[in-house]
């Protein structure tokens, strides 16, 4: 680059007051030391900006195109030099990828508690599935994703935060003509054509079909359903049942009057739900006040469904 921000500053300042001495006055420099600046920025864009008259400083075309490009860079540069005031004064912005089923549950509470710890914290929030939110996390999209473990990639960083354990949820007359007492009931003693799932993609769908001890090729097992809302709502109506993780319960339950939940027999199914940076974030602070903000969020969500 070849030009200065501050040639730009003095250029900018002449072609607003059409006049050097005026310009040197509002940019508090002599007006041989502002001549000697817009000249070498003429050298720099290859032709004169000002054509000087008598009683008059008036724009050449170059000079007009300058302005314009001026205009845009002075205004990109008091933008950064804010940010750069902002960040010294320990403001920050985070960029957090959540997946679905997670993130209508969590995510309240978790904005409530990172603005009341720091009100000048400025949070994006990108909501996908999980492999989305791992390209996004590779390539600096995001800052971190909050999202169920493991994932077994040494390119992140894994933070178990809380466990969030499936209920079995359904209409009351589906779950009373189940044969297997709840305390001894397991996830795979469910028959495949009682079970509706989230579409193919969701990662909840795979751990659903993990602890059912069934996989994609059960093709009884309905999997259309694109939310957990739609889900709730399909088996509350007798169409089939469906693991509902405890995140979910209580908000799913509210929601939808003709929705019920069972608890499974010990061991309980669960997915540990959990916060994953890059490597090469490194351990920052901002991380673990995030991580211990989420933790506290979750594990007081999901404790009110086992009282």
């Amino acid at each position: 680059m070849n030009f200065t921000i501050r040639q730009l500053q003095y250029f900018r300042a002449v072609a607003e007051q059409r006049n050097f001495g005026r310009g040197a006055q509002v940019c508090n420099v002599s007006q041989p030391a502002l001549s000697v600046q817009i000249k070498a920025l003429e050298d720099a864009m290859g032709g004169p900006l000002f054509e000087r008259q008598a009683r008059d400083i008036l724009l050449t075309p170059l000079g007009r195109d300058v302005l314009e490009y001026t205009q845009d860079v002075l205004n990109a540069a008091t933008r950064l030099d804010q940010f750069a005031r902002d960040q010294s004064g320990g403001h920050r912005s985070l960029s957090i990828g959540i997946i679905p089923t997670v993130a209508p549950y969590l995510l309240p509470g978790v904005l409530a508690g990172l603005r009341a710890s720091d009100v000048s914290l400025k949070v994006q929030i990108r909501e996908a599935r999980t492999e989305r939110l791992l390209s996004m996390l590779r390539s600096g999209e995001i800052d971190a994703a909050i999202l169920a473990l493991p994932l077994g990639s040494e390119a992140f960083h894994e933070e178990p935060l809380f466990e969030d354990r499936f209920l079995l949820a359904g209409s009351q007359a589906r779950l009373d003509r189940l044969t297997i007492s709840p305390e001894a009931l397991r996830p795979v003693d469910l028959k495949t054509a009682q079970l509706m799932l989230l579409e193919d993609g969701h990662c909840l769908t795979d751990q659903a079909l993990e602890v059912c001890g069934q996989d994609r090729t059960s093709g009884q097992i309905n999997m259309g359903a694109s939310s957990l809302a739609t889900l709730s709502r399909l088996v509350a109506e007798g169409f089939g049942m469906t693991l509902m993780p405890e995140l979910a319960a209580q908000a799913e339950t509210d929601a939808v009057p003709g929705l019920r939940l069972l608890r499974f027999g010990t061991p309980q199914p669960a997915r540990t739900i959990g916060l994953v940076r890059r490597v090469s974030t490194g351990a920052e602070e901002w991380f673990n006040r995030l991580a211990r903000v989420i933790r506290e969020v979750g594990e007081d969500v999901v404790s009110g469904t086992r009282t």
